[in-house]
């Protein structure tokens, strides 16, 4: 069972205390051959890393709590450590002309470079890797400063994502070595929530047509990760456009990565845009953890945030009150934000899709409140992927 608890409950929970308030399965991790603990942090480049950063402080509400920069040493690049729970961001923005991020950016726009992992071995984790062919590219290494050790490493997946493996257990810093903590100056209006969203929920990849399959073996053969669920055929098509999905989570369910690729229909999906305008496979989009969709969906459209709109007959459907049945918010309540609900055998959630967030038609984010479901939506994919399907008609790319 997933508990809903309060904003205050969750301001300085510990690792063991968050996984009793969000219901995570049982998990042995001794059992595990690449146990993975939780995500440690989605790393971003950004063609400007400091107003991104002053955004998603504005926007998102979240806490900029360390930086790093040519004034403590890191002479090529700026990055900026923001967090809202457990929720964990880091942008990064070239400072030198020859900076690797620059080639990035100009190759992918602002997108995710890494999904960065929290690890209790990482060598375990890259020896089972390396033995099942995956692509290291880090080795195991040990970081240190005055606050301690972090032992990391990374491994490729699609694209030019990476998964950097963290223990962080010996390490009392903001973030890494190389970090200082570092406050934000942006005032909150008073009565303001402590933060609008508690945690990361899922990232979605989108991969070439023909790859899915081939990830999702990845994730089960590599990382261990087990399959949560598919949807392939009318489950996740429109009249024009069309892709498949499959889901994968690692043991204990608090990393969840579905995975997409395009299917063949009459107009452009999604995913086909997503990856002519990134460039190639890459994260999709990021489903943010909230207990008070209302609020958070308030303070983010008064800040300038842009949500995908939902046509009013979505909730005026007479099928659509009687397969939800009961839910904490009113329909008109729902109809007034624009929040999609859905409801399967676990329980029901709300959720509601923004725009993309930067210049290109690529990443953006998902806001999820769950009342016990452990799905994604899947009776809102319709009124999703047509509600995504006019944005894509009005830039052109449909």
């Amino acid at each position: 069972m997933t508990h809903t608890v309060s904003r205050d409950q969750l301001d300085d929970v510990s690792y063991d205390q968050l996984r009793q308030l969000v219901g995570l399965v049982d998990h042995d991790p001794s059992k595990d051959p690449f146990p993975v603990k939780a995500m440690d942090a989605i790393v971003f480049v950004a063609g400007n890393a400091t107003q991104t950063a002053l955004f998603y402080q504005f926007a998102f509400g979240m806490k900029l709590v360390a930086y790093a920069g040519p004034e403590h040493g890191t002479a090529d690049h700026k990055a900026y450590v923001l967090t809202s729970g457990s929720a964990r961001f880091v942008i990064k923005g070239g400072v030198r002309p020859d900076s690797p991020l620059l080639d990035h950016h100009r190759a992918h726009g602002d997108g995710v470079v890494d999904l960065a992992l929290e690890v209790a071995d990482v060598d375990k984790c890259i020896a089972h890797a390396r033995s099942c062919g995956a692509t290291v590219l880090e080795e195991p290494h040990d970081v240190s400063d005055e606050h301690g050790t972090v032992r990391m490493a990374a491994i490729a997946t699609y694209g030019e994502t990476r998964h950097t493996l963290v223990d962080r257990s010996r390490y009392t810093g903001p973030y890494l070595p190389g970090y200082v903590a570092r406050e934000g100056t942006i005032q909150r209006p008073e009565g303001s929530p402590k933060r609008l969203f508690q945690a990361i929920d899922h990232c979605v990849g989108n991969v070439e047509l023909g790859k899915m399959d081939y990830w999702v073996d990845f994730y089960n053969r590599v990382m261990g990760f087990v399959n949560m669920a598919e949807f392939v055929g009318d489950d996740i098509a429109t009249e024009y456009s069309a892709l498949m999905s499959k889901v994968v989570s690692n043991g204990n369910h608090r990393v969840k990565f579905p995975l997409n690729e395009p299917a063949i229909a009459k107009k452009r999906s999604q995913i086909d845009e997503y990856l002519e305008f990134y460039g190639g496979p890459g994260c999709q989009h990021i489903a943010l953890a909230t207990n008070d969709i209302i609020t958070t969906v308030t303070r983010m459209r008064a800040a300038g945030v842009e949500f995908l709109a939902v046509p009013d007959s979505y909730y005026d459907d007479p099928a659509l009150r009687e397969r939800i049945g009961e839910v904490r918010v009113p329909i008109e309540t729902l109809k007034q934000h624009g929040i999609l609900v859905d409801r399967d055998e676990d329980g029901y959630l709300l959720q509601l899709f923004t725009k993309p967030i930067g210049d290109r038609p690529t990443v953006f984010f998902e806001l999820i409140e769950r009342h016990g479901s452990l799905g994604f939506g899947k009776g809102n994919f319709k009124a999703l992927f047509e509600a995504i399907e006019r944005e894509q008609e009005r830039r052109g790319n449909l």
